[in-house]
């Protein structure tokens, strides 16, 4: 095998262990972004809550300006009655009068029913506020274990990255150039082996001729159906 060929084959899985730690730092925030996720959830429940706590206590407003209503209107109807000069006009405010204590008696009922509801809707706000602190408990003690772990694969990152700049100023940069051409839509595939006679990335047969220029190993030879670069595995 060629040297450039070799080296490629050294770029490329360099650049593949250094891919390969993307992977570890995602699943190491997974619990950290499961208990954020969790926090902004029971925070827009803290929200609801708020926001319905101030329309049941919009209703009891509205419930007692009408009990004041209620009350003025049942003044008015006590005058009348002592002022009442026939049986009919006596009958009706009589009906007037009862209508508007049975309105008063309904109001009240919905005004001690949102009490309630505002009772049960405090009580559950103080369960949802413990429960974020809970959460916000685990998120402080997740990032420090998270960050010194993401911060460990990082420095490993840096590590590789640097064996990688270290072998590339010793390379043919045009070569370099052709490599990264094929890594950006190849990836981690940009060369591969040839395996019973084709390409280790599209997996289509490669013919004769070309496998017969690949076997020689006298220069960088790329397959004819998707580009990526080829070499035949060394046996031990």
């Amino acid at each position: 095998m060629n040297k450039h060929l070799q080296q490629l084959i050294q770029i490329s899985n360099l650049d593949k262990d250094i891919d390969s730690l993307e992977p570890q730092i995602t699943q190491k925030r997974s619990e950290l972004d499961k208990a954020i996720r969790s926090k902004e959830l029971k925070e827009a429940e803290s929200q609801n809550l708020q926001e319905e706590k101030k329309d049941f206590k919009l209703q009891v407003a509205r419930n007692e300006q009408t009990l004041t209503d209620m009350a003025s209107r049942l003044e008015n109807i006590h005058k009348k009655i002592s002022e009442v000069r026939s049986e009919r006009e006596l009958k009706s405010l009589n009906v007037e009068e009862e209508m508007i204590k049975e309105q008063r008696e309904n109001a009240n009922k919905q005004i001690q029913k949102l009490e309630e509801d505002i009772e049960a809707n405090t009580k559950l706000q103080e369960e949802v506020q413990k429960a974020i602190q809970t959460i916000n408990d685990t998120i402080a003690t997740l990032e420090e274990k998270v960050g010194k772990d993401i911060q460990a694969i990082k420095e490993e990152q840096q590590k590789i990255f640097a064996q990688k700049q270290k072998l590339i100023v010793t390379m043919d940069q045009k070569l370099i150039g052709f490599y990264e051409k094929v890594r950006k839509w190849a990836k981690n595939t940009s060369v591969v082996p040839v395996r019973k006679q084709a390409c280790g990335g599209c997996f289509i047969r490669i013919n004769d001729r070309v496998y017969a220029e690949i076997l020689q190993s006298t220069d960088i030879i790329t397959c004819t159906h998707c580009g990526r670069i080829l070499y035949i595995e060394e046996t031990v």
